[in-house]
């Protein structure tokens, strides 16, 4: 094995969720790849699409040669631009096609994994001609295939994997944004402290502490007198934060103690993936 061990958690998780999108998709009829999805706009053949993409990219292809349509009224910003590239390029392609496309770019990248050598810190590409670190890279590789996995799994009625390798990787990213959440977006006052327990598959508890200047951190120690605590189910918890649901939708799934209105300007601002 030559990748290093801080790529491997990442290289594996990355390697079950794409493998069980694979096998997810590989017997679907052609007019089941234009079933709409809870990835907002995107149906099973634009997801699909996006994966090929964004992993053609990491191997190093050259990006396609394409004008997007005027009429995606959903494309607004330049990240979304960059993203649907790769997308809408495939929209007319066919079942086989897509899988055949996806089976080969699997095996072209799983080939590139096994073989990698090189430093985590080595920079790579990344979205809209910036770079990143390679462990940066296939972290969220890792993340973004683990969540589309569940988008598909909700669209085809196939639940599955809400405690896979790829969903401890999601934890770990959204709570990451989770403190500008608490602090900068919901406005949690200096000196605060909020706790989210959530329950389920992966279960944690998680207190974002907000100081005197008004910076939130995360840590798993226990708060003695939070200002909210908001108790939820992990399949709740991250379908809200990569805003795969609205607040009103699952309402009734979350629990909040403590100050109801910073409970609900929390929940409001949630999501964290673009």
């Amino acid at each position: 094995m030559t990748v290093h061990p801080s790529l491997q958690t990442y290289a594996d998780a990355w390697t079950h969720s794409v493998e069980a999108i694979s096998e997810l998709v590989k017997p679907l009829v052609e007019g089941e790849w234009n079933r709409a999805t809870p990835c907002p706009n995107w149906s099973v053949r634009d997801i699909i699409s996006h994966i090929i993409g964004m992993e053609s990219e990491q191997l190093g292809d050259p990006r396609p040669i394409h004008t997007l349509p005027r009429d995606l009224f959903h494309v607004k910003t330049e990240y979304q631009r960059y993203m649907e590239m790769q997308v809408d390029v495939r929209r007319h392609h066919t079942a086989p096609e897509m899988t055949a496309d996806l089976e080969y770019t699997i095996i072209r990248r799983s080939r590139q994994l096994r073989n990698e050598t090189r430093d985590p810190e080595t920079m790579v590409r990344a979205p809209l001609g910036a770079e990143q670190t390679l462990e940066l890279a296939l972290r969220m590789r890792a993340f973004d295939v683990w969540v589309h996995e569940q988008d598909l799994r909700t669209t085809l009625g196939k639940p599955g994997n809400l405690d896979s390798p790829g969903a401890h990787v999601a934890r770990d990213i959204l709570l990451h944004g989770l403190p500008k959440v608490v602090a900068k977006d919901a406005g949690a006052p200096a000196s605060s402290a909020v706790v989210v327990d959530v329950t389920g598959a992966v279960e944690f508890m998680r207190t974002v502490r907000v100081d005197a200047d008004g910076h939130g951190t995360v840590d798993g120690a226990p708060s003695l007198g939070p200002a909210v605590t908001i108790t939820m189910d992990w399949e709740t918890y991250f379908r809200l934060a990569c805003g795969r649901v609205r607040l009103a939708s699952v309402a009734d799934q979350i629990k909040s103690d403590g100050d109801q209105e910073l409970a609900a300007a929390i929940l409001r601002s949630f999501a964290v993936t673009p």
